[in-house]
């Protein structure tokens, strides 16, 4: 075996080192993992998310509620541990969907230049130019507030980051040798950029996405909170917080348990971002 063979071995083995020497990325994992494992087991024990009971409304935390109950006499445990589920894959499909749409334009932005650029990017920064937040508050409010439509209108307010990375990291790379290479020996313009330009570019796209799949979490949790996101009885965290802030000075447990939830999660995915920023781009910080 050759050198050059064992040098993408032993640089993946270097970040690996690095990614586990560094305490925050590591606690973010084991946050995850935790969440994860909840989100897909708890709710199998602990029965249905909208089960009530009246007689043990606003209950204390105990043992047969151990997060106590809302207005309801819902299981707060178990909505919270429901709504992981909902927001989880909400954060995750945001955040892939943002990178593929994001990945395309920046990658047509970057290899065809001239008025596709021009266009591409002042599509862009049409994009940029409002909050995220108040944009995706007047998509959902346009499609209507449902879960699917949160989705939708965090995902059309995230692309333009990724459209943006995506073609920083063509333009540096295009007249690289190895580019220039593929394409002297016949590379069409598609076979460069998934073959050379894309995997090259994973490095950046992974970082962002790490933060991505918080930040599209906590924008759908304050969309559900104000009323544009999941509607009631859904048990998303941020309509859960939205549902039981009228009870918060009888029962601060049903809405600080979602809103810890949220915090958590948020953290998970930025501690892992700052891990991974450092192992592959150690200059950014």
């Amino acid at each position: 075996m050759t050198t050059t063979s064992l040098k993408p071995r032993r640089t993946e083995n270097a970040a690996l080192r690095k990614l586990r020497r560094n305490s925050g990325a590591m606690l973010g994992f084991v946050l995850l993992v935790i969440l994860v494992v909840s989100a897909l087991l708890g709710p199998l024990f602990l029965g249905s998310p909208g089960a009530q009971d009246l007689a043990a409304r606003l209950s204390v935390p105990s043992a047969a509620h151990w997060l106590g109950t809302d207005q309801l006499g819902r299981d707060v445990l178990t909505r919270v541990l429901s709504g992981a589920r909902i927001s989880l894959g909400l954060g995750v499909g945001v955040m892939l969907s943002a990178l593929i749409v994001g990945s395309l334009i920046g990658l047509l932005a970057g290899l065809l230049g001239g008025w596709w650029d021009e266009a591409l990017m002042r599509l862009t920064d049409i994009f940029l130019a409002f909050p995220s937040l108040i944009l995706a508050m007047a998509i959902s409010a346009a499609l209507g507030p449902n879960l699917t439509n949160v989705m939708i209108a965090v995902a059309l307010v995230s692309w333009p980051t990724y459209a943006r990375l995506i073609r920083a990291q063509v333009l540096a790379l295009r007249e690289r040798e190895f580019v220039e290479a593929a394409r002297a020996l016949g590379g069409s313009q598609t076979r460069v950029a998934l073959r050379h330009l894309l995997p090259n570019s994973f490095a950046p796209l992974l970082v962002q996405g790490s933060f991505d799949v918080g930040s599209a979490i906590l924008t759908a949790a304050g969309l559900g909170f104000i009323g544009f996101g999941a509607q009631p009885p859904t048990p998303e965290w941020g309509a859960m917080v939205s549902e039981t802030r009228n009870y918060i000075a009888q029962a601060p447990w049903a809405s600080s348990a979602p809103a810890v939830a949220i915090l958590l999660t948020v953290l998970a995915f930025n501690l892992i971002g700052d891990g991974l920023r450092d192992v592959f781009d150690p200059r950014g910080r």
